[in-house]
């Protein structure tokens, strides 16, 4: 994409090219009109040239370019494939993640520092993210960068509160069967491993499908539970316009407040069901390990061997400058500019030889 990057300020540059564009406009209507109509012509052309010059000399003062563009990004020869499928539905906002309900860090905050360390661990591997509350989305395609991984891992959120209908922890089974299966497809023997994040909270009214499908797909993985037995409420979540509320007496910003149970109408209480992920791990032939704020999945990501790994050093292409075009027509302009005074000083000069020799009549 092609942006300006002007050699001055443009509160100086715009006024200046337009102040002098209207002067040259002026010259090119007010030409002598005590003028033969073949100078008129010929003056007006000249001042035409001076507008052009002065529109150019503006184009070469803004600087068109294309900036350069720096990559870094590491790759591997050998390879892993690290597929995330991580719970966002409401009951991952219950602040549990330090065991304690109420300290206001949530079972999501806790994802996000699991995904960030398996970025760290993993350099070279290939890395895609899934997300699942009411619908499944890939959210990362299959990439080596992990720094784009934990990006998009920063941002997520839990599903907006109003368009919760109960979770189900079979959400992703679909569409994680559709992508590992066209990954074996398209890359048949490459190792590829599965981490299921979530709380094992089973709200809607059917019984879980199975994971069993998943399995033959998968060399490894493994099923990260998150929450606490005695569980923690949850904050609401409308959407990024409207998570804080202004006291109207204080001006004070509040937070959302808490998830209701529909039932008793106090605030609804998320517990983790680890019984469901370890049947989830079960099903797909991996190890379960309960999450908490005081505990690191370092020993279970050392146990993943990515392969050789090639990483590709940052790498800047050079801008691509643009202003030498008009500069090159400018020149031109210039040079035919020159050869018009070149001509007006002969005929000047022969005008003044004339006159010198009737005087010395």
């Amino acid at each position: 994409m092609i942006v300006l990057d002007p050699v001055a300020p443009l509160a100086l540059l715009l006024p200046l090219a337009l102040l002098l564009a209207a002067f040259t406009l002026w010259r090119i209507v007010a030409a002598a009109p005590e003028r033969s109509s073949h100078s008129r012509s010929r003056e007006r052309l000249a001042w035409a040239l001076r507008l052009v010059a002065v529109l150019l000399l503006l184009v070469v003062a803004l600087r068109p370019v294309i900036p350069a563009q720096v990559e870094q990004r590491p790759t591997s020869s050998g390879g892993l494939e690290v597929y995330i499928a991580v719970d966002t539905t409401s009951s991952m906002a219950a602040e549990d993640w330090n065991g304690e309900g109420g300290n206001g860090d949530t079972r999501l905050d806790g994802v996000k520092l699991d995904i960030a360390a398996m970025a760290d661990a993993l350099p070279g591997a290939g890395f895609s993210l899934i997300t699942f509350d009411r619908e499944t989305v890939q959210r990362v395609p299959l990439t080596s960068d992990g720094t784009a991984l934990v990006s998009a891992a920063e941002v997520l959120t839990q599903e907006i509160t109003f368009y919760s209908r109960g979770s189900s922890i079979d959400e992703p089974v679909g569409l994680l069967t559709s992508v590992l299966a066209d990954a074996e497809e398209e890359n048949p023997g490459q190792e590829r491993v599965l981490f299921y994040l979530g709380d094992g909270e089973q709200t809607a009214p059917d019984e879980p499908g199975s994971f069993d499908g998943i399995a033959e797909y998968i060399d490894g993985g493994a099923v990260l539970g998150y929450g606490s037995d005695e569980g923690a409420t949850m904050r609401e979540f409308a959407g990024f316009s409207s998570q804080s509320l202004v006291d109207p007496e204080t001006g004070e910003e509040e937070p959302p407040a808490y998830i209701l149970d529909t039932g008793t109408g106090e605030p609804a209480v998320s517990r983790i069901d680890e019984d469901n992920l370890e049947a989830i791990a079960g099903q797909l032939g991996v190890e379960y390990l309960h999450r908490s704020g005081s505990t690191t999945i370092d020993s279970l990501l050392g146990r993943f061997d990515v392969g050789e790994v090639t990483v590709t050093e940052g790498s800047q292409t050079a801008a691509v400058e643009f202003y030498w075009i008009p500069a090159a027509l400018l020149a031109l302009i210039a040079l035919l500019e020159l050869l018009r005074l070149g001509g007006a000083l002969g005929e000047l000069r022969s005008a003044l030889r004339t006159a010198t020799r009737k005087d010395e009549r």
